[in-house]
């Protein structure tokens, strides 16, 4: 069985990314502490099958918002 990101959980990282890209720390950080731990790990693997990791995903956003 393959873990499953739940639809509340996506828009909770959604929200984060959002808030990371306008640099609202204090939201960002919130967003992603309501993820759940089912969904929190399914996001783990699926950014690891990518080659990545959830710092890697928030330095990709940042270096958007600098550009």
């Amino acid at each position: 069985m393959t873990d499953s990101i739940s639809l509340m959980a996506a828009g909770e990282i959604r929200d984060a990314l959002a808030a990371l890209a306008r640099g609202d720390l204090p939201a960002a950080a919130h967003a992603l502490m309501s993820i759940d731990p089912e969904s929190w790990r399914a996001v783990e693997v699926r950014l690891a099958a990518l080659g990545g990791s959830l710092p890697d995903l928030v330095r990709t956003v940042q270096g958007e918002q600098a550009a």
